[in-house]
């Protein structure tokens, strides 16, 4: 396809700015040359990256939400084939983590998160699992000089084009590669907010977008990512327990993260704190019969500490690694977040 340059017309709009770029694709600042509407437009520059261009558009189009870019027009058939999406006038996540580091004000910090799950939870709920929820897909329609005054309305979550739709998998334009798992599958994302099963070429679903959200949180609180059996009080001091409770239910194996982005959001609120740490269980005659969660009635395993489908605890007392205070099985021999040798709570 023919280079793009400032100045150059696709359909309506007069291209002015090139703002993103990856192997496959571009994205411009451009202006509608009528009405002087300012939009973003994404054209590929590989010609076999039109149809997921074309799967892209589809799914932000049907994902209306304040908290969401949305699609305004498509042509996977023009010359250059394009889609025209909302355009954001502030700073990427990205850019304001590198410019406040560990000095992010919390309260910017749970605003933020909450505008990230509140997009998230209108594509959950429309079967679309985002898949590459990182800063640099996060758009703040705020000054990042003025971060502690950021609204949950000013929060903007782009790039869904890897995102699954009905069990279709759309392929971004605009990452710029892709990884093999060991066994030689094809994965796409960034590694390093990728969840576990993501890594290993499984299915992600809701939860694996929630385990990225976590490390976001983390990094927002900390200005760096998560090691090992860390929680952002470990970094920063200043970070609240209830926001600590909140990172170690998203950084943690798949079934002990929260059910729901909503559940997220909910232990996320001030006055609602104590939803942050995991419930005592009812009373066992609140189930039907043993082996039963007494919430939902999912069947749970004999050794199952929390229920696999809305994360209620099973039993009375959950064993800690007494190092990194991870949850972990009275059968394990080592943390594994940490990898303290937990035999001796065994003895």
């Amino acid at each position: 396809m023919a280079e793009l340059r400032e100045g150059d017309r696709i359909s309506n709009y007069l291209l002015e700015e090139q703002i993103g770029a990856g192997s496959f694709g571009e994205v411009w600042r451009a202006r509608h040359h009528v009405f002087e509407e300012v939009v973003a437009i994404k054209v590929p520059t590989d010609p076999q990256f039109v149809r997921n261009l074309q799967r892209e558009g589809v799914t932000i189009h049907g994902l209306r939400h304040p908290n969401i870019v949305r699609a305004i027009d498509m042509d996977p058939y023009g010359t250059p084939p394009y889609l025209v999406m909302e355009y954001v006038d502030g700073p990427s996540l990205r850019a304001v983590i590198d410019e406040w580091g560990p000095k992010f004000p919390i309260a910017a910090v749970s605003a933020i998160m909450k505008g990230m799950l509140q997009a998230l939870d209108a594509a959950h709920q429309a079967g679309v699992i985002h898949r590459d929820v990182k800063p640099a897909n996060i758009l703040l329609n705020h000054p990042a000089a003025e971060i502690a005054s950021v609204t949950v309305e000013a929060v903007k979550v782009t790039d869904f084009g890897l995102g699954r739709v009905g069990g279709v998998t759309t392929h971004s334009i605009m990452q710029s590669g892709s990884l093999l798992t060991e066994d030689g599958r094809s994965i796409s994302g960034t590694l390093a907010y990728m969840a576990p099963e993501q890594k290993e070429g499984k299915e992600a679903d809701a939860q694996s977008d929630l385990y990225s959200c976590g490390i976001v949180l983390f990094e927002m609180l900390t200005g760096e990512r998560p090691q090992g059996g860390e929680v952002p009080s470990m970094v920063r001091a200043d970070v609240p327990e209830s926001l600590d409770e909140v990172f170690k239910r998203c950084y943690t194996r798949r079934y002990r993260r929260f059910g729901s982005a909503a559940e997220m959001m909910a232990a996320l609120s001030p006055d609602e704190e104590q939803k942050a740490t995991v419930p005592p269980p009812p009373p066992r005659t609140a189930s039907r019969y043993p082996g039963v969660c007494p919430v939902c009635d999912t069947p749970a395993q004999a050794d199952d500490q929390f229920c696999i489908a809305c994360g209620r605890q099973l039993v009375n007392s959950v064993p800690r690694c007494p190092a990194c205070d991870a949850y972990v099985r009275s059968s394990d021999r080592f943390c594994i977040l940490c990898g303290h040798d937990l035999r001796v709570l065994q003895a």
